[in-house]
C-alpha cells in the first residue's frame, strides 16, 4: 500500500492534506518538489499538471490534486464510518 503525495515546502493546500493524512493515521511517502512550476516535471508526468499538492494513492488507482478534493476523497475512503 503506497501512497505519494507531491508537495511544496511551506504550501498552506499541501499542509491541508497532510494533516488530514496524519489524523487518518495514514503511511504516506513525501515528493517534494520545485518551487518554479515550469521545473515540476514529475509532478506533470504522475498527474497532467504542474500544481501540488497531488496525491498519488497507488492502493486504489488513484491520482488527484486539489486539497479540498483531496481531504474529501480521504475522509470518504479512510474515515470512520
Amino acid at each position: 500500500m503506497t501512497r505519494t503525495l507531491y508537495r511544496l515546502e511551506g504550501c498552506p493546500y499541501c499542509e491541508l492534506v497532510v494533516d488530514e493524512l496524519d489524523e487518518l493515521d495514514l503511511d504516506f511517502e513525501s515528493v517534494w518538489v520545485e518551487g518554479m512550476h515550469s521545473k515540476r516535471n514529475e509532478v506533470k508526468r504522475v498527474s497532467g499538471q504542474r500544481a501540488v499538492p497531488v496525491l498519488v494513492d497507488d492502493e486504489r488507482g488513484l491520482t488527484m490534486s486539489e486539497s479540498a478534493n483531496i481531504v474529501d476523497y480521504l475522509e470518504r475512503s479512510y474515515g470512520a464510518t
